[in-house]
């Protein structure tokens, strides 16, 4: 079974220790599309897993969870959020599907439309 990159785990731990560790007047900056953004990382890690258990065996998801990354730069405490809603939607179906099932195939359709939606949105709306 795929597993999220130890790195990647490595960084978001030390970033929650850091904006665990810091006070209220340094927090991580946000834009007005955070919410957004971050429900799309999370959609993302879901359809990475799911995708994968129903026999894709690709990081195509990840990647573009990287991608991501790479375009919106963020600070590294904002960096760890999106990549803590990535790893949430990817453990919020190891524990319900171990093989693909009709239901999985149903979830990747929903999550696709979804993802898709919320990209168009962000773009239209924020996008230069």
């Amino acid at each position: 079974m795929p597993r999220i990159k130890s790195n990647q785990r490595l960084i978001a731990a030390v970033a929650a220790v850091l904006l665990a560790a810091m006070p209220a007047a340094h927090a991580a900056t946000t834009v007005p599309y955070d919410a957004k953004l971050l429900r799309l990382a999370e959609v993302l890690g879901s359809i990475h897993y799911l995708r994968n258990i129903c026999g894709e065996e690709s990081n195509q998801w990840r990647d573009q969870m990287e991608e991501l990354l790479a375009v919106e730069n963020p600070e590294p405490l904002r960096r760890a959020r999106l990549i803590a809603s990535f790893n949430r939607g990817y453990r919020s179906f190891d524990s319900v599907y171990v093989t693909c099932t009709d239901q999985a195939l149903e979830a990747v359709e929903r999550y696709m439309a979804e993802g898709l939606a919320l990209t168009r949105e962000i773009n239209s709306r924020y996008g230069e």
